[in-house]
């Protein structure tokens, strides 16, 4: 059962590195592109990558060299992934967002049906409505002028999740147990490096927006981006320890999809409380009504995907 205390390390943490998200992306990047801080994460998993493979190595003679190029691969495509979570974050808070990311346990057992042949019953298609009523609720609850606002920062969060979800399915499907996991997580850190390389390549404004930033704020913004990658590497190594330790990819993800709406939620509110500047949530009556019962249906309806 150790994955489990992965799950509950890579909930709090990933709880967390939401909401400094959210904070670095309002204070510092408001009005330049919340993703042109991606430019900092390109070195700092290249580095990162590269020392955890000098610790681990890497051993040719236990998998073939598709399925590094692979694992590599997996994380090129979490890197592109990022780039609608940020568009997401721009325009809307931690919370909703934490509950629109829950359509991740949908889409890993849509993609595992398409591409895996796994199964899907009625009452997880039930569980599907369920989970969806979630940010239905929050866009039919939201004033006339910022519905079009939650529609596309669902649509945002879905292409996040979608794709990341196919990049950590590429992961778990091809992990080898043979493959040491440093080597694994040096790879995937790595991946995550190029394909930010990758995207910097052709996205020169962002490296523009991204020097004015740490200029304008002598270099201040430098230390949450620091303390926001630490964590986002905690966030990785526990998440994806806990998806190759499980039983089952779908269920270490149920595990960690439903409590990861009731930390976001109840750590929204305390953060709001003590640090409004950092919560940064709406604390009125309905809004935490609405939440609430959002938080409810998601986890609901991913108990139901496991019964």
């Amino acid at each position: 059962m150790s994955w489990i205390i992965f799950v509950i390390i890579a909930v709090v943490v990933t709880a967390i590195v939401i909401f400094i998200d959210n904070y670095i992306s309002d204070v510092y990047f408001k009005g330049r592109d919340a993703a042109s801080q991606k430019y900092f994460f390109t070195f700092a998993y290249l580095i990162a990558g590269l020392i955890t493979l000098l610790i681990f190595g890497i051993n040719f003679s236990v998998a073939s060299p598709l399925t590094y190029i692979i694992i590599l691969g997996s994380g090129i495509i979490i890197s592109v992934a990022n780039i609608f979570y940020y568009r997401a974050l721009e325009i809307d808070n931690s919370t909703n967002l934490g509950i629109f990311i829950q359509l991740a346990p949908i889409l890993y057992l849509v993609f595992g049906w398409m591409f895996f042949g796994d199964t899907i019953s009625p009452l997880q298609l039930v569980a599907f409505a369920v989970i969806l009523s979630a940010p239905i609720l929050i866009i039919l609850t939201a004033r006339k002028r910022s519905r079009k606002v939650k529609i596309r920062a669902v649509l945002f969060t879905f292409l996040y999740v979608a794709i990341a979800v196919a990049g950590n399915l590429l992961f778990a499907k091809f992990n080898n147990p043979d493959i040491n996991f440093g080597t694994e997580i040096a790879l995937v850190f790595l991946g995550k490096g190029i394909g930010n390389s990758i995207i910097m390549l052709f996205k020169p404004d962002w490296r523009r927006r991204f020097r004015s930033v740490v200029q304008s704020t002598h270099k201040k913004v430098l230390l949450p981006l620091s303390i926001d990658f630490i964590l986002n590497l905690i966030k990785d190594f526990t998440y994806r320890s806990a998806l190759v330790l499980a039983p089952s990819i779908a269920l270490a993800s149920a595990a960690s999809d439903s409590a990861e709406p009731i930390v976001i939620f109840f750590m929204g509110l305390l953060l709001t409380l003590i640090w409004p500047k950092f919560g940064r949530e709406k604390l009125n009556r309905k809004s935490v009504v609405v939440h609430l019962i959002a938080t409810i249906l998601v986890v609901t309806g991913i108990i139901l995907i496991q019964l």
